[in-house]
């Protein structure tokens, strides 16, 4: 797909793709609300130009589910009502999704830092940290599952 110079990755996400779990908000690389991955790592696509990423993957809040099962950690910021309006929503659960990935073992203090640069006015902290261990949780009892 060609795009033009200055496209952003977020409105080449939500504007020409129709995928708009990826949230825009301050459009500056503050608020963490419209963290993407890209090849694994998170990436404010309000500040990405989409034509830099050529040939990499990038990996939005819709490609988590597998079918009509939520990612672990859809599930666990549902379980643990880590969100009220959602607004942020998307942008956490990639955050906690590229944690997880690097570190699956994280601790809170660990969970505290990479959700640190993600703003919330809603629901305050405590739920999202709860719902980032809950979800390395299941993934950790899912992984051992997996190699028994």
């Amino acid at each position: 797909m060609l795009v033009p110079v200055r496209l952003t990755v977020a409105e080449l996400l939500r504007d020409r793709l129709g995928l708009t779990g990826t949230k825009v908000s301050c459009e500056m690389q503050v608020c963490g609300v419209c963290t993407v991955l890209v090849d694994g790592d998170p990436v404010s696509s309000c500040a990405t130009l989409a034509c830099d990423l050529d040939g990499t993957e990038v990996l939005t809040v819709e490609g988590l589910a597998r079918g009509r099962d939520l990612h672990p950690v859809q599930e666990a910021f549902m379980d643990a009502n880590a969100l009220q309006c959602g607004f942020c929503t998307p942008g956490f659960i990639m955050m906690a999704v590229a944690l997880l990935d690097a570190h699956p073992d994280a601790d809170q203090a660990e969970v505290r830092e990479w959700m640190d640069g993600n703003l919330c006015r809603c629901t305050g902290y405590d739920p999202i940290e709860t719902a980032v261990t809950v979800a390395a949780s299941r993934l950790a009892a899912a992984t051992a599952e997996d190699g028994q």
